[in-house]
């Protein structure tokens, strides 16, 4: 039936009929283009990790090493013992700690602070909402003085806990649990109450499992928030026992971790500490495009 249709339309508009197919080629070849563009940057980071540092420099954009090598790499897993030692397993190691602990932190605190603002009824709930709202409005390189000067005054500067406690809840987080606690039905709720449910055991039991997609939503977030932050870190730590990647690729970038350009190694230590996050992300895009829409819709 939609053939016929098309068929049609296309017979009574035979302009429309006769350029529809080369406008088609046009878009998927320009879609295509863009795509090979934004790939492009990736596929250099990986060849270069695979150069010397001459052929690097001679060719930055070429696509084929001259010189195959994993020097780059062996020198970042300490297998080398050529040049100075670079603690990129330190880096790494900080990073996941710091991620694991906030990424669980923030999945547990902002939900159990989404379904106090989304079901609970207590004095002051939508003027604390307003004030969650009015956090997302502020730029975070603003909070930067105040936060270090919280952190040293409470003696958390330069500790795990001054990098993990102040992560540990968003603002951003907290809105996405709270829309989408509010677009499941109270009925479930009211049911459970019925049955002697308490409000934690309704929350842990019924509701949470309910949300999967928006906490996996949430996960993903926190996860590759954690992992990315850099300037929260420049302030709350000092010492180089607790670089985290980010902190780190900054110092190896900038040139404190020995002399020349050395592209192979700094772009090496790029792809590492991005491939956890896409990992993250490709296997569980599925969720977080339910999650991302999750809540539009209320019952």
């Amino acid at each position: 039936m939609s053939t016929h249709s098309a068929a049609a339309r296309a017979q009574a508009n035979p302009v429309m009929g006769r350029f529809r197919p080369p406008l088609r080629i046009l878009g998927y070849t320009t879609v295509a283009a863009l795509g090979l563009l934004y790939v492009m940057p990736f596929v250099i980071q990986l060849v270069t990790g695979f150069k010397t540092d001459p052929d690097a420099a001679a060719h930055p954009l070429g696509l084929i090493p001259t010189t195959p090598t994993t020097a780059a790499y062996q020198r970042l897993f300490g297998l080398s013992h050529d040049g100075d030692g670079v603690p990129f397993l330190r880096w790494l190691g900080n990073s996941a700690f710091v991620t694991v602990v906030v990424t669980a932190g923030r999945v547990l605190f902002n939900s159990m602070a989404g379904y106090a603002l989304a079901r609970l009824r207590f004095p002051g709930r939508t003027l604390l909402f307003g004030f969650v709202l009015a956090v997302l409005a502020v730029p975070p390189v603003a909070l930067l003085i105040p936060r270090f000067l919280v952190l040293n005054t409470f003696g958390l500067f330069d500790t795990y806990a001054g990098m993990i406690l102040p992560l540990m809840v968003d603002a951003a987080g907290i809105f996405i649990m709270k829309q989408f606690f509010e677009s499941i039905p109270r009925e479930v709720e009211e049911a459970a109450r019925v049955d002697g449910a308490g409000v934690f055991r309704i929350f842990w039991s019924i509701v949470l499992p309910m949300a999967r997609p928006a906490l996996i939503t949430l996960t993903i977030l926190s996860f590759q928030g954690s992992w990315n932050e850099f300037t929260h870190f420049l302030v709350a730590t000092q010492s180089s026992q607790y670089e985290t990647l980010t902190t780190g690729l900054a110092r190896l970038v900038s040139g404190g971790l020995g002399g020349g350009t050395q592209y192979p190694l700094k772009l090496a230590a790029a792809l590492l500490a991005t491939l956890p996050v896409a990992a993250l992300f490709f296997c569980f895009q599925r969720y977080f495009v339910q999650g991302a829409n999750a809540g539009a819709v209320k019952e």
